[in-house]
């Protein structure tokens, strides 16, 4: 049964635990540091100990050379504090010197101040729980799993805090961190087998909804391009020949024009860009799952995601934004403009369509600010930009191929008609059908129903 309302958690007293007496680093704060503020769920710096096996090609080489070539995060003047004051360690010993050696076997271990990224303070929504499963609408802008800079500012680590330290979460499904919608988290190993053995064995149908650039075509539109993983350091994905299978079906629900200017002035500053062309509100089906295959296939046909950091960034594809674009000619220079687009500067991805222009470029991104922290001396960054926090693409509706089951939620307000505009405020079976189009669409048997587990 579909449910479309998102309720709060679910509390239950009686699951709430307190952690074990005795934790092991990496340490365990409980509760979790978090606070919120300013539309953003915080986490208050603390201290965290990595822990790290010796790789192969670590071996017999100094711990200092080690710290300086292969975790550049930090000067080289830190690492050496760090060592000789023994905030790094091997098998939980002080190192005796900046040149000692490591060898097989050996853990390194490196404690220090940990500062995360504020991620929305949005709720992880409920759309339906029973002693198995749980299923989330996932908000946008927090990662799934603790990764990279992110650790407590996750899904996992969110609800473990609502519902006590020995829940367990299991994720089944994966949602990109900018991406919102439905997920799946298994309450024990055996439920999240079973619906991981559904997903793999091609049996579930997804549904997204993004807002794109520019006036979407009417009708179905089936793109069948191959996608290729250009760089994963820098998450790039393109068109290419050579790329996996990968196939989407869309379909556009509404088409919203920019408003007429009001003024000689702002008529001048739409000019070419992105607010002069609208944006379309479009359904997607990915009937393969490859990493991006949305806003890759999105980027292709010349209507990427309005907000997306990576595939509607002028700086970095230039004006036509790769459209039709299948050539390996320019992926050498893409990825020197996306790697330059660091903290320092603004990452110029959105063309915003409305009134968030404005507060967008008082408020830019997240950068450094040039203060450090008085603990660690950690330079600090900025909060995020609204463009940090998600992108328009939400999965709205995953459904079991068979009819047995079938979750969704409404769609986001991004997705809403503009004030005094009419269009589709839901969408139902009737006006946006699952069952059918695979059919009518050719699309039959295991293609029509390939679902994986890889990042939309």
């Amino acid at each position: 049964m579909a449910l479309t309302v998102v309720e709060p958690p679910v509390e239950k007293g009686a699951i709430l635990h307190p952690p074990p007496d005795v934790v092991t680093t990496p340490c365990d704060p409980w509760p979790r540091p978090y606070y919120l503020e300013d539309g953003l769920r915080r986490v208050a710096p603390y201290h965290f100990t990595y822990n790290t096996n010796v790789k192969e090609r670590w071996r017999g080489r100094g711990i200092l050379e080690i710290f300086r070539d292969e975790f550049r995060d930090r000067p080289e003047e830190y690492y050496k504090d760090a060592i000789e004051t023994g905030k790094i360690q091997v098998n939980g010993q002080p190192v005796p010197s900046l040149t000692a050696h490591v060898k097989n076997g050996d853990v390194i271990s490196h404690t220090l101040h940990r500062h995360e990224p504020p991620v929305t303070a949005q709720p992880v929504g409920i759309v339906h729980e029973d002693e198995d499963l749980i299923v989330i609408n996932k908000p946008a802008g927090v990662p799934v799993h603790p990764a990279g800079r992110y650790n407590y500012n996750s899904v996992v680590e969110i609800m473990r805090a609502q519902r006590g330290h020995q829940f367990n979460p299991l994720p089944i499904n994966r949602l990109d961190r900018l991406t919102s919608g439905v997920m799946f988290i298994g309450k024990h190993k055996k439920a999240a087998e079973k619906l991981t053995d559904q997903l793999v064995g091609r049996t579930v149908r997804k549904e997204y909804v993004a807002r794109v650039r520019g006036e979407f075509p009417e009708g179905d539109v089936v793109c069948e391009q191959p996608i290729l993983q250009i760089s994963p350091k820098l998450g790039l994905n393109r068109v290419r020949a050579n790329g996996k299978t990968a196939k989407t079906v869309f379909k556009r629900l509404a088409y919203y024009p920019p408003p007429p200017p009001t003024t000689t002035g702002e008529a001048s500053k739409q000019g070419g860009s992105a607010a002069a062309a609208g944006y379309s509100i479009v359904r997607c089906r990915p009937l393969t799952g490859r990493t991006h295959q949305l806003r890759v296939h999105l980027q292709y046909l010349g209507h990427p995601i309005t907000n997306d950091p990576i595939y509607a960034n002028r700086r970095v594809f230039g004006a036509d934004l790769g459209r039709a674009s299948a050539s390996a000619d320019d992926d050498d220079d893409v990825m020197t403009r996306l790697g330059r687009m660091g903290k320092s500067e603004v990452a110029d991805a959105v063309a915003y369509e409305d009134e968030m222009v404005e507060e967008y470029n008082k408020k830019k991104a997240e950068k450094m600010t040039g203060q450090l922290c008085e603990i660690c001396q950690t330079p600090l960054y900025s909060d995020p930009g609204p463009h940090e926090l998600g992108i328009y693409l939400h999965a709205r509706k995953y459904a079991d191929a068979g009819g047995r089951w079938s979750y969704e939620t409404a769609l986001p307000a991004w997705a809403l008609p503009p004030v005094g505009v009419e269009g589709p405020v839901e969408l139902t079976d009737e006006s946006d059908p699952l069952v059918g189009e695979v059919e009518r669409l050719g699309l039959t048997g295991e293609a029509g129903l390939e679902v994986s587990r890889s990042e939309i």
